[in-house]
């Protein structure tokens, strides 16, 4: 499976652009913490880029995301992939056991949060984001209140890392494609 064939099954499957932005910002992330531990930033960002396609054709938590496996396999995705994404939520009862699995937890929730934390900015871009802005938001459970922040610190002390580090990190896997993510200042300039 390459990453033309998963972006063609996000296509046939997402048609909220926001959704859409969320899965590749979650790739970006995947893959660049592929690259960090030497891994292959391709399998593990078709996990980030697939984690969350049938969303819209499965939107409850009895449904998403194992009703789509089925569809994956259909597709010839990698049984690694499927089971990943399995993974990724807490009610399928899959185990996160490798890296990858644990990497995908990590970053799912915060790379929704980043994305508010810089659309609330003035500049509306990532490039002036720092980890410092998003901690600043973090304490604020109004703001971006769908993001399970208790959830965010679990998985990231499951994969071992310091959370500031984790959110920089991020943040900086996010910039390459942030004019596809509506992260690159031009709404700003909407305004």
């Amino acid at each position: 499976m390459d990453r033309e064939s998963a972006y063609a099954i996000v296509t046939e499957f997402v048609k909220n652009d926001g959704l859409v932005r969320h899965m590749l910002a979650v790739e970006a992330a995947m893959r660049a913490y592929a690259v960090k531990h030497g891994e292959d930033p391709e399998a593990w960002g078709l996990a980030g880029l697939l984690h969350d396609f049938d969303w819209e054709i499965h939107p409850t938590l009895e449904q998403h995301p194992q009703a789509g496996a089925p569809i994956l396999r259909e597709r010839g995705v990698p049984e690694a992939t499927i089971r990943c994404i399995q993974s990724h939520a807490d009610h399928t009862g899959v185990p996160r056991e490798t890296l990858m699995e644990k990497t995908l937890a990590a970053v799912d929730e915060l790379t929704g949060l980043i994305t508010a934390c810089a659309l609330v900015r003035p500049s509306k871009s990532l490039s002036d984001l720092t980890a410092k802005s998003v901690k600043g938001k973090w304490k604020d459970k109004a703001f971006a209140a769908g993001v399970d922040r208790s959830e965010i610190e679990h998985n990231v002390s499951v994969l071992g890392v310091d959370l500031a580090e984790h959110i920089t990190f991020t943040i900086e896997a996010m910039r390459p494609i942030a004019e596809r993510l509506g992260l690159d200042g031009s709404l700003a300039k909407l305004h």
